[in-house]
């Protein structure tokens, strides 16, 4: 083979492989990933299967719960935040597990700004009018100032059965965070997702500094940036474990995710 003939060679395989990786990079950036069952773990399957450092291949940003339902959980950044009901904040190990998480690699497709005060009720009104899609696939990403934020967090759970978690509701520890500076992440997901995934409007709150976070039950906002990354398809990672395959899914549990959504016990 003569030089040039080699030189062209070598560079058609480079640009194989740089048109390849483009490829799946931008498959990546169009995934939500579900790792555990939404319906399966509102019934009580609260103990973790599937590792953080496994999810982290799957998305930067997202939220779910820690092990034996100890918290809130939070991705930002590439980094996982827990949020115990002690009202601690920590940065969780690669080699933890999660019994519930919705991850995606962030990348904003439209950002828009308001200063307009707006509290949960008008924020997901106002977003409404942003995200045209009804059926669409929303990772938000909310930063800015946040007059006041109310968020909640659950005690861990020891003995099993476990209760599912709307009969749990009596025993969530509630907090109210004045002036934060942070960023509420969350999804919009469509109806059809419903059971696998936790259809419309969920937010966990982190703070810059770290010392405020949990589920978003209400808020007000000052100075927001709203980014918004469109995604077009997603994956669910299910547990191959014998509470998994012993799991009633009969059972309409619509109402139930509304009252722990709410955090409101009926």
């Amino acid at each position: 083979m003569n030089r040039s003939l080699l030189k062209s060679s070598v560079f058609g395989v480079c640009c194989f492989l740089l048109t390849t990786a483009a490829a799946q990079e931008q498959k990546q950036k169009d995934i939500l990933f579900t790792a555990g069952h939404a319906s399966a773990f509102i019934g009580g399957l609260y103990d973790a299967y599937y590792p953080y450092s496994q999810l982290k291949k799957h998305g930067d940003f997202g939220l779910g719960a820690p092990d034996k339902m100890d918290g809130e959980l939070m991705v930002l950044d590439g980094k996982i935040y827990k949020f115990q009901a002690t009202g601690k904040v920590s940065e969780l190990k690669d080699t933890e597990l999660t019994p519930f998480a919705v991850v995606n690699f962030f990348h904003a497709d439209k950002t828009v700004k308001t200063t307009t005060a707006l509290n949960k009720d008008k924020l997901y009104a106002y977003l409404d009018s942003v995200l045209s899609d009804k059926n669409g696939i929303y990772a938000i990403k909310i930063k800015g100032t946040f007059t006041a934020v109310k968020t909640r967090a659950f005690p861990p759970v020891s003995q099993k059965p476990y209760m599912p978690l709307a009969d749990m509701l009596p025993l969530q520890h509630f907090f109210n965070f004045s002036n934060v500076k942070g960023t509420l992440i969350g999804y919009r997901l469509p109806a059809f997702m419903e059971g696998p995934n936790i259809s419309g409007y969920h937010f966990h709150l982190l703070s810059d500094d770290k010392k405020a976070a949990g589920h978003i039950i209400d808020l007000m906002t000052g100075d927001i940036s709203i980014e918004i990354d469109t995604l077009s398809r997603f994956t669910v990672d299910l547990p191959a474990t014998a509470d998994f395959a012993a799991f009633d899914f009969t059972k309409d549990r619509k109402n139930e995710v509304k009252r722990v959504e709410n955090g409101k016990k009926d």
